[in-house]
């Protein structure tokens, strides 16, 4: 019997409190920068111009989202620098 495995896509809402806000699917082991990267493909802002964060904690870019916990359905703040 062969094994099979499943990845479990998580979907990540983002909203800059400024009107826009954006769904993104992503994968558990993706790092904050892939995150950052097609956040940055749907709003045409670039990717190393964005910033996430979760009430005070900043996201940096070489972590993956499941070592900050982020999970399906979760909402992060995104701001421009």
């Amino acid at each position: 019997m062969s094994e099979v495995n499943y990845i479990i896509m998580l979907e990540v809402t983002c909203n800059d409190r400024l009107g826009k806000k954006v769904r993104v699917k992503c994968n558990p082991d993706d790092t904050i920068g892939d995150l950052k990267k097609l956040i940055a493909a749907q709003t045409g802002t670039r990717w190393d111009k964005i910033v996430l964060k979760k009430w005070y904690t900043i996201f940096k870019d070489h972590i993956k989202l499941q070592d900050y916990e982020i999970h399906d359905g979760m909402n992060l703040e995104l701001y421009y620098q």
